[in-house]
């Protein structure tokens, strides 16, 4: 079967006789828009503390994202099999042990499963707390250490480009995205990191449906989710909350300070996986734009319309119908972000990542701050964006940094800062 990549499907994709509008850069353009109120419910009624918040609003809220933009995530249909495949080996010269996980998703073997790498502080003396993150490649990746496995991935076809296959990872991938884990800051600073390939959970095209773990809870007869079923986020989002299963089970891990991270389409994946697993104790979104955190109403950068053109895969079918229509959304990110109160959630934006929004993220920082506040949490406290390099630290957290749409080392020196500042109160 072939599979149009994404910017291809962009140009062929029939748009109902609509054409894709020419990206907006320019701040004066952005028009005027109104934002759905966190704290005012269906009713009406405006929420009055934190009881109606986590009794009224909260599930009103967590059930919109869920109808209309991301679609329900499944139950587990049983407990996820972990089969330890290394226990302690040594990493960094020594300074890190490093365990590698199978993670039967579904319980039974054969069937989908993620390969999880752990590495922790080989000097710690207690259970310690995690970055739990997906990535764009497999574990290998993280670092050059030689003993990880070149697990197989999803890429091109290189015989035909519009399609995909899975093949072994070239001795290339190992150490390719280093820079983006930044493993040696984390150990130093007493944290483990816990890592995942993304495409183990579901293949990141169109018509993957067959190779991802959401075929596995398709109904008999049903041949594709429902308008308001999971969509590869909310795959990709309960994924995150298996890996969340089995650090609760392992010793040498404080699973109560679990920090999610994520970037680009993996920060959407990190908000709505914090929004729905309260077992991640703060959430980290690194760039993560349209979808996630920059408020969908501003036209500026990618829009709705363009990244459901885009990436048809990503959402349920039911966010389709925004496409023209974004002021008619119910929701916006400022609610996906108060969805995770009032745990610490932190956002950053690359001044150079116009394309992600950087403005439409701080503001919509800024706005659910007002949640955080009902709960006796204090937001950003100012709604006036900070200078590159100036981050905010505060229930809320928020920085710009110069450069592109990246995981940095001067990002990870935050969310390290940020982590510390939390995980010690």
């Amino acid at each position: 079967m072939r599979h149009l990549p994404a910017l291809l499907f962009l140009c062929l994709a029939p748009l109902s006789a609509q054409t894709v509008p020419e990206a907006n850069y320019d701040e004066s353009k952005v028009g005027s828009y109104t934002l759905p109120d966190p704290l005012t419910l269906a009713s009406g009624k405006p929420v009055a503390d934190a009881a109606d918040w986590n009794r009224l609003r909260r599930p009103e809220i967590l059930r919109l994202f869920e109808d209309q933009v991301f679609g329900r995530t499944v139950a587990p249909a049983g407990k996820p099999l972990f089969e330890v495949t290394e226990a302690a080996g040594k990493a960094l010269d020594g300074k890190a042990t490093r365990r590698q996980v199978t993670i039967w998703l579904t319980g039974r073997k054969p069937g989908p499963k993620l390969d999880l790498i752990l590495y922790l502080p080989a000097s710690a003396a207690s259970p310690v707390p995690v970055f739990v993150g997906l990535g764009f490649r497999p574990n290998a990746s993280v670092s050059s250490d030689p003993a990880v496995p070149l697990a197989s991935d999803w890429t091109r076809d290189p015989n035909d480009k519009t399609s995909y296959v899975k093949a072994p990872s070239p001795e290339s991938v190992r150490g390719s995205a280093a820079a983006r884990w930044q493993l040696d800051k984390i150990i130093a600073a007493g944290f483990g990191l816990a890592h995942a390939n993304y495409q183990d959970i579901e293949p990141d095209f169109a018509g993957a449906l067959k190779d991802s773990v959401r075929q596995a809870y398709l109904r008999p007869g049903q041949t594709q989710p429902a308008a308001n079923e999971w969509g590869a986020i909310g795959a990709w989002s309960w994924g995150l909350s298996r890996i969340v299963d089995y650090l609760a089970t392992d010793k040498s891990v404080d699973s109560s300070k679990l920090a999610l991270i994520g970037h680009s389409r993996l920060g959407k994946t990190a908000l709505w996986a914090g929004a729905q697993d309260t077992r991640f104790a703060i959430v980290i979104s690194n760039d993560s734009g349209e979808g996630g955190a920059a408020l969908a109403r501003r036209n500026y950068g990618e829009t709705l319309f363009r990244i459901n053109t885009a990436f048809p895969h990503w959402f349920c079918a039911n966010y389709k119908a925004y496409n023209q229509a974004v002021d008619k959304l119910p929701v916006d990110a400022h609610m996906l972000i108060a969805l995770i109160a009032p745990r610490p959630v932190y956002v950053a934006s690359a001044e150079e990542d116009k394309w992600a929004d950087p403005r439409g993220e701080f503001l919509s920082a800024v706005s659910a701050g007002r949640v955080y506040s009902l709960l006796g949490k204090k937001g950003l406290g100012t709604d006036q964006m900070p200078p590159i390099h100036q981050p905010i630290m505060n229930t809320i957290g928020y920085h710009i940094r110069a450069g592109k749409h990246d995981v940095t080392a001067y990002d990870w020196d935050q969310y390290i800062k940020f982590a510390r500042m939390h995980f010690s109160r």
